[in-house]
């Protein structure tokens, strides 16, 4: 592996490209999230077409039941076998499902249920990707380079919600919906080839004792980090009053509130986009080493307080500035996030500690989605988004005042 320590003046963010293992693996995903992207946006029109307007939340949910049913799994097999092996075998299926996909589709014999259950598929082999990828990425690196690597995928990650969206609008209004499937089941060609180049540091895996019981082990030693279990289990419940409500009610708070329309919509969405790239480049340029706990719960908290503004402020150029600034606390906090798991869980529980992590964090959005969707006509979207955000920068306050956040570097 490459040394990736400084030599003369440079700019830290970008110290994990240093390492060819690091520039093979990011250059995977780069090409493979705006493929994802794409897949999703082109699913969306298709499904409406297909099915009509209500028929997405279903597909929607059948592949987010898929991720929550295989992601634990994912994690455990992670810890025992090599990551690249589980990310390779995880794009091929997907390749597979998305092909199959695109080739109906063409043929012109897309029905709905085929839909849905290829959709599914997807989900199933997500499930197993997270887990494994969120544990490949200081085996690419030297520990130095840690946090400029998330700083990089964080670009990637949140540079492909800028990209993957314009790149299926402008395939799918030129070539139609099965050339964009078409093209993410390359995206996911080209990631598994990329990822056969790679040779990340072995890492002693863990002990063979079963899936469940190696799940447990997870479980058992999450249960034992304060930081780890508390903010999981935190941020399922300030997801599902703060996220939840956002993603059913934004529209309808742009058109009744500030009096505009898609275009505007679209433009918070974008601006959120940029505001997580510059927050992740800034994490990768700063690197906080010391009172990490406590520092990002505090950003979490400027970030529920800048989600009540900007439904509250009746200007929309004060919720755009607004929505820059959420990105940059929501791109920041996430890179210190990954770091610190990175860095202060073991090698051989890392991917099950990811995939806990994705597990609860997101476990009660479903509930949150239809909580959202069923309140919609009982009090203003204002009313419901702000109230979320309030009681979410509270909780996340309180937490802040105990002593073991603030001894977690």
């Amino acid at each position: 592996m490459e040394q990736v320590a400084a030599r003369g003046p440079t700019l830290r963010a970008f110290l994990a490209f240093r390492s060819r293992e690091f520039r093979l693996v990011w250059s995977a995903q780069a090409v493979s999230l705006v493929g994802d992207v794409a897949f999703v946006t082109a699913l969306g029109w298709r499904t409406f077409t297909l099915a009509g307007s209500g028929k997405l939340g279903v597909v929607l949910v059948c592949q987010a039941l898929a991720v929550l049913a295989t992601v634990l799994i994912g994690g455990a097999l992670a810890d025992r076998f090599p990551r690249r092996t589980l990310m390779m075998a995880s794009d091929l299926a997907r390749l597979a499902a998305v092909g199959a996909l695109a080739g109906v589709d063409a043929s012109g014999g897309l029905s709905f249920p085929l839909l849905v259950v290829l959709a599914t598929l997807m989900g199933l082999g997500d499930g197993f990707f997270f887990p494994a990828f969120g544990g490949i990425v200081p085996l690419l690196v030297e520990p130095s380079a840690v946090p400029s690597a998330n700083a990089m995928i964080g670009v990637a990650r949140w540079s492909s919600l800028l990209v993957g969206p314009s790149l299926a609008a402008v395939v799918y209004g030129a070539a139609g919906s099965a050339t964009v499937f078409a093209l993410d089941a390359g995206s996911f060609l080209f990631s598994a080839a990329l990822l056969w180049l790679a040779k990340p540091r072995p890492v002693e895996p863990s002990a063979a004792e079963g899936t469940l019981r190696e799940i447990w082990t997870g479980v058992r030693y999450v249960s034992r980090v304060p930081w780890l279990w508390v903010t999981i289990s935190m941020f399922a419940v300030v997801l599902m009053l703060q996220f939840a409500p956002q993603q059913v009610l934004m529209p309808k708070l742009v058109a009744e509130h500030f009096h505009r329309g898609v275009g505007a919509y679209g433009l918070l969405a974008s601006l959120l986009g940029l505001g997580t790239v510059l927050g992740t480049l800034l994490f990768g340029q700063l690197q906080p080493r010391r009172g990490r706990g406590l520092l990002t719960y505090g950003i979490w908290v400027v970030n529920s307080l800048c989600i009540a503004g900007l439904v509250l402020s009746p200007w929309y150029e004060v919720a755009g500035v607004l929505a820059v600034v959420r990105g940059t606390c929501i791109g920041f906090s996430i890179a210190v996030w990954e770091t610190m798991l990175m860095e202060l869980v073991p090698e051989n529980m890392l991917s099950r500690v990811v995939s806990l992590d994705f597990f609860g964090s997101f476990g009660l959005m479903p509930l949150g989605l239809a909580l959202s969707a069923g309140i919609a006509g009982l009090a203003s979207p204002t009313t419901i988004i702000a109230t979320g955000a309030f009681v979410s920068a509270t909780l996340i306050a309180g937490v802040m005042t105990r002593p073991w956040l603030r001894a977690v570097d």
